[in-house]
C-alpha cells in the first residue's frame, strides 16, 4: 500500500481515494475527491493569506490558482506514487494516466487524509506534498510585477521590449487554460498556463526571469 506522510487509521479510506470512477461496480473515490478539493482550497488560501499579508484578494487569488492547478497536483500525485497505485478500469490501465486524472487522485486523498485525521492532518499532507508550488509563488511574489520586471530587464539588456504568444487554449468557457511563452527577438523562453491570458503571461514572464536569472551577466 502507498506511504504518505500520514499514518492512516482506517486504510480502507486511503483504498477508495486511490479508486477511480472507471472501475466497474467498485465504489470510487469521485466524492472524497470534492470534498479533497474543497479542503485543499481552503489550506492554500489560508497558507497565503498569513504569509503574504500585503497582497489583496486578486493576487491572492491568482497565486492559489498556481498551487492547486492541475499541472501541480498531477506533480504531486507522481511524487506520491498515486499513478502505480490507482485502481483504474477498461483501457486505462494500457495508457499513462492524464494530468486530470492524476490531479483527482490527490484531490481524493486529501479528503481521505481529512476524514481520517482531521483538518491539521489534511494541513499538514497538502504544506509537505505541495511545498515546492508554494515556494515557487512566495518567490513569484519577490517579483512583485514578473511583467513589469521582464520588461524592464529587456529594454536594459537588449533594448527591446517582449511580447507574449498564445500557444494553446483549453477547456469550456468557465474552465479555460491558455498556454503562453515570452519572447524576445528570437529567443522563446519557457512556457506556462493559466486561467487568464493575463496569468499565463504573468507566469510566462515568471518562467523567462528564472532563465535570465541562472544565465546571470549584467
Amino acid at each position: 500500500m502507498l506511504e504518505t506522510s500520514h499514518s492512516f487509521g482506517d486504510p480502507g479510506l486511503l483504498e477508495l481515494a486511490l479508486t477511480h470512477a472507471s472501475v466497474d461496480g467498485q465504489r470510487n473515490n469521485e466524492r472524497l475527491e470534492f470534498l479533497g478539493d474543497a479542503v485543499l482550497d481552503l489550506v492554500v488560501a489560508d497558507e497565503l493569506y498569513h504569509r503574504l499579508r500585503d497582497l489583496d484578494e486578486g493576487d491572492l487569488t491568482e497565486l492559489k490558482a498556481a498551487v492547486v492547478s492541475r499541472k501541480a497536483l498531477a506533480e504531486g500525485a507522481r511524487a506520491l506514487g498515486l499513478h502505480r497505485e490507482a485502481r483504474v478500469g477498461g483501457g486505462m490501465r494500457e495508457r499513462t494516466l492524464p494530468a486530470s486524472v492524476l490531479a483527482n487522485l490527490y484531490e481524493a486523498v486529501v479528503g481521505a487524509v481529512y476524514l481520517d485525521g482531521g483538518f491539521e492532518a489534511a494541513r499538514g499532507f497538502c504544506l509537505d506534498t505541495l511545498h515546492q508550488h508554494l515556494a515557487r509563488v512566495r518567490e513569484k511574489r519577490r517579483a512583485a510585477n514578473p511583467k513589469q520586471a521582464f520588461q524592464e530587464l529587456c529594454q536594459a539588456r537588449w533594448g527591446q521590449t517582449p511580447t507574449y504568444e498564445l500557444l494553446d487554449q483549453r477547456g469550456r468557457a468557465h474552465a479555460r487554460a491558455f498556454l503562453t511563452a515570452a519572447r524576445v527577438g528570437s529567443e522563446r523562453f519557457p512556457t506556462a498556463w493559466g486561467r487568464t491570458r493575463k496569468e499565463a503571461e504573468s507566469w510566462a514572464a515568471f518562467e523567462a526571469l528564472l532563465v535570465l536569472g541562472e544565465r546571470g551577466g549584467p
